[in-house]
């Protein structure tokens, strides 16, 4: 079994006040722990990905702030205190300062977090 914490979670992308820390936890799963300020929006990030959204699945629960789910479907509100299901393909934007942690496969999540710091850097 694997435990981490926040703290001792490495940091797989850093920058404009977004932080995501990454760790692999098991059963080909890791965790991140994810930082957005108010009024970002990561679809600009995910162009070049399959619809230009997010295509890996995410099991988690917002603990702080209010974020804007883009999604194919149109688009759906999470508010702090709700644990969630995004299905592949989606792009958030916080619609004020949020953070969350979420649960993805190990896989295709790598394959996202090594786009999204292809587009940062």
């Amino acid at each position: 079994m694997t435990a981490t914490t926040r703290n001792d979670a490495p940091i797989a992308i850093e920058g404009g006040g977004v932080e995501l820390r990454m760790q692999e936890v098991g059963g080909d799963m890791s965790v991140a722990f994810v930082t957005i300020p108010q009024g970002t929006d990561l679809a600009p990030a995910f162009r070049g990905l399959p619809g230009d959204l997010c295509q890996c699945p995410h099991w988690g629960y917002l603990l702080k702030g209010r974020l804007k789910m883009r999604t194919a479907g149109g688009n759906e509100i999470y508010e702090a205190g709700q644990a969630f299901y995004w299905a592949p393909g989606h792009a958030p934007e916080a619609l004020e300062d949020c953070e969350y942690l979420d649960f993805s496969p190990t896989k295709e999540f790598t394959g996202v977090v090594d786009h999204l710091k292809s587009q940062m850097g």
